[in-house]
């Protein structure tokens, strides 16, 4: 595949479908009065270059906040948000997390997404007292540390969710993941299906590409010569596309079964992959329909559509930093007004959320006191078709041994 095909496959998962019409957002207090007073500093970091483009989550959470802006912000007190690009680079990362939190003293950061920014900095973050309430998050070490929440699943439930569809309803007896050779983030999240078939008595493998030069072409001969009946694509969506076309090019489509993590659930998908693939790739969704008539749904659609770009995604990303900005948003307005620069009853208010629920997941949303945070870990399928996505599998709850303490705080939360 030539560079010039790659890179426009690559940047095809970062386009758009046009406007629709929808009712006016609703936003915060929903005064339709612009906040004046002192600004409120949040900030949020994600990651924007190869081997992908993650910053749909913090563009949502901004877009909502100038709603809330629009609409009386904190009593009356406007949301300063403060965004870093980490292009994941470790380095930035913590410069990043430097500058936001000690030099421009953000009370919480929002709407995150990146591969390396939660890696670096969760031992700063607990280290200061600051939640960050992250949205695209790719790391274990984003959802086993004290002070990050994300309302996204992340690699390793996604991944489990696409295997478990491959087993049950795929008829898979071998699966091989593709994922990336990032620290926490390919062998946690490849080898967590890997350990999923075992537990099924079936076999799995993985196949883990350089991020710096991800050969989309000598993967796809390591997964067929892996002998795997079943592939799951567990790559950012440029990414993922390209190995697609790949496979396209080879005609591999019939010979195995194709299931992918969420990153492919986005409107762009379906056109940029095209017809060869229509009904063929099945799509581990952590959120739930794009499309969805839900109020929160349509709330977020309306919300992009009147403060975001029409460059902006409208993907599972961008839902999940919809939602940590509405449930911050949430708790900030709950809050004494004398105590909104307070980073730590902030942080306090932040652990103290529980339950909140919504159309976009299928669980509750909780935060709590712990050293791991996972709210998020059942979702939905979907298949790519006509274009666009079609729902094949409802709300599940994903299964491993991995999800088992979460299953115990859920429910000495009484939350299941």
């Amino acid at each position: 595949m030539s560079k010039a095909i790659y890179a426009g496959i690559l940047l095809a998962g970062t386009f758009l479908a046009p406007h629709i019409a929808l009712a006016a957002p609703s936003c915060g207090a929903n005064t339709g009065q612009a906040a004046t007073g002192k600004p409120i500093k949040v900030g949020g970091i994600y990651g924007a270059a190869a081997p992908g483009d993650f910053s749909a989550a913090s563009k949502a959470a901004g877009a909502y906040f100038k709603c809330v802006n629009a609409n009386g912000g904190i009593k009356g007190r406007p949301i300063e948000y403060l965004v870093e690009n980490d292009q994941w680079n470790p380095e930035l990362a913590a410069q990043a997390a430097a500058k936001l939190v000690g030099d421009q003293k953000v009370v919480a950061l929002v709407g995150s997404g990146s591969f390396v920014e939660m890696s670096v900095n969760a031992p700063f973050y607990r280290k200061n007292n600051v939640m960050e309430m992250a949205s695209a998050c790719a790391v274990s070490e984003c959802f086993e540390s004290s002070n990050i929440v994300s309302t996204n699943q992340g690699p390793l439930p996604s991944s489990i969710g696409a295997a478990m569809y491959a087993v049950e309803k795929l008829g898979a007896k071998n699966v091989v993941c593709i994922g990336l050779a990032i620290p926490s983030v390919g062998n946690w999240s490849c080898g967590a299906t890997e350990k999923y078939m075992q537990s099924k008595g079936l076999k799995g493998a993985s196949v883990l590409l350089n991020p710096a030069s991800p050969d989309v072409n000598s993967g796809l001969l390591e997964a067929v010569a892996s002998g795997a009946d079943s592939i799951l694509v567990n790559l950012p969506a440029g990414l993922a596309n390209a190995f697609l076309a790949a496979a396209k090019e080879q005609d591999l489509r019939d010979k195995y079964s194709w299931t992918s993590s969420t990153p492919l659930y986005d409107v762009s998908v379906p056109k940029a992959l095209g017809d060869y693939w229509n009904g063929k790739v099945y799509v581990s969704a952590e959120l739930t329909m794009l499309d969805g008539k839900g109020p929160d749904n349509q709330n977020w659609l309306a919300v992009m559509n009147a403060y975001g770009k029409s460059t902006d995604p409208r993907d599972t990303f961008s839902q999940s930093g919809y939602l940590s900005a509405k449930y911050f948003v949430e708790t900030l307005l709950a809050m004494d007004p004398a105590k909104l620069d307070d980073r730590g009853a902030v942080t306090a208010a932040i652990k103290a959320i529980k339950g909140k629920k919504s159309d976009m997941m299928c669980g509750p949303y909780y935060v709590g006191d712990a050293d791991r945070h996972m709210p998020n870990h059942a979702g939905i399928m979907v298949v790519i078709k006509n274009g666009g996505f079609e729902k094949v599998r409802d709300c599940f709850q994903y299964e491993g041994p991995y999800f088992a303490p979460l299953l115990a705080t859920e429910k000495a939360m009484g939350l299941n």
